[in-house]
């Protein structure tokens, strides 16, 4: 198996999901960066929104910078942290559990042929997703400094819709407002709607998917690269290490196999400040693998938890895992771009 996501940025989790700690490895971040602790304990505390607590179980993990980091700067050295586990199962009686308890339990069984404790094997843990989101946390700040956003909301939970972003003119504090929700919708009454019915689905022992909408803002033109390392393709990578994640779409995504060319092709033209901009966005602001300056959109779907989990919903959790996916990818793109550093 694989802990490890390799590009320009280097992400590795070490752990178990069960285990006492868990922590998270970011190699290959540029020196000098100014990094606010606390707002990663801020970013973190998005996976548990205090709005549906009756509904999820809230985890609380604490993270401890180990190395990588000196008076509040990056050193240039690997940025090693470690995070209390406050949900230990110390039972014994995990060794015994039958293997069709959930999917990634019987896949993993068989996988690693039974030598793997079915319960301790949860490498795809919703509790690996903190890594995730610290490490997406630290790259987020490093690009806002450049004055690049990515923010990201629940666009349809079960068969509930929110109101969606504007994939032309989406703007920074569009971005920032949806963060600063508890619960990331940009319709509040679309939002009590979901809440509600997550609700019902707990109480009747059920799980519900969803999906995720991101955008990301001010990504200038001329980042990625084309084929195998596109700017889509590392961002794809990193959001199907998300937990339960089981599609992905840029821009128009799969709307655009109804489309004629002439209703896909974006008309670009020069604004009054001299750029290049698009009527419309249906490449999601990446084409070939390389960013185009327009906002980069993108929805991700998740599929409904399963037997074994203890959600009725992982998609609001997801959310802020979606960013730091995207943080992650741009960042590690961004480095060799000109004048970043």
């Amino acid at each position: 198996m694989s802990l490890i996501w390799k590009n320009r940025i280097t992400v590795s989790y070490f752990g178990e999901a069960h285990d006492s700690i868990i922590g998270v490895n970011i190699d290959g971040l540029p020196e000098g960066e100014h990094i606010d602790a606390e707002e990663i304990v801020k970013f973190l505390a998005r996976t548990a929104p205090k709005s549906i607590s009756a509904v999820n179980k809230k985890r609380i993990s604490s993270p401890r910078i180990m190395s990588g980091i000196r008076n509040d700067r990056t050193t240039g050295a690997p940025l090693c942290a470690v995070i209390q586990n406050s949900c230990i199962d110390t039972s014994d009686d995990c060794r015994n559990i039958n293997i069709q308890r959930g999917l990634a339990d019987y896949t993993g069984a068989l996988r690693y042929r039974g030598y793997s404790d079915v319960k301790k094997f949860a490498f795809n843990s919703d509790l690996f997703t903190i890594p995730l989101c610290f490490a997406g946390a630290v790259c987020g700040q490093i690009l806002e400094r450049r004055g690049i956003y990515t923010g990201a909301h629940i666009a349809l939970l079960h068969n509930i819709k929110d109101n969606p972003f504007d994939p032309v003119n989406i703007s920074r504090d569009a971005v920032i407002s949806v963060r600063s929700k508890d619960f990331p919708v940009i319709s509040d009454r679309k939002g009590w709607l979901m809440i509600e019915d997550m609700a019902k689905a707990n109480e009747a022992g059920e799980r519900l998917g969803g999906i995720v909408e991101c955008a990301s803002v001010n990504v200038p033109a001329g980042v990625g690269s084309p084929v195998f390392d596109g700017l889509e393709n590392n961002i794809a990578q990193l959001i199907f290490g998300i937990p339960t994640a089981s599609g992905i779409e840029f821009g128009a995504g799969f709307s655009a196999a109804k489309m004629l060319g002439s209703q896909y092709d974006d008309a670009f033209y020069t604004d009054d400040r001299g750029y290049s901009v698009a009527k419309t966005n249906c490449h999601g602001g990446v084409i070939n693998g390389i960013s185009s300056g327009m906002p980069i959109t993108l929805k991700a779907a998740f599929r409904p938890a399963g037997d074994n989990s203890y959600r009725a919903c992982f998609v609001p959790k997801a959310v802020p895992c979606v960013e730091a996916a995207v943080n992650i990818a741009l960042l590690s793109k961004m480095i060799d771009y000109p004048n970043f550093c």
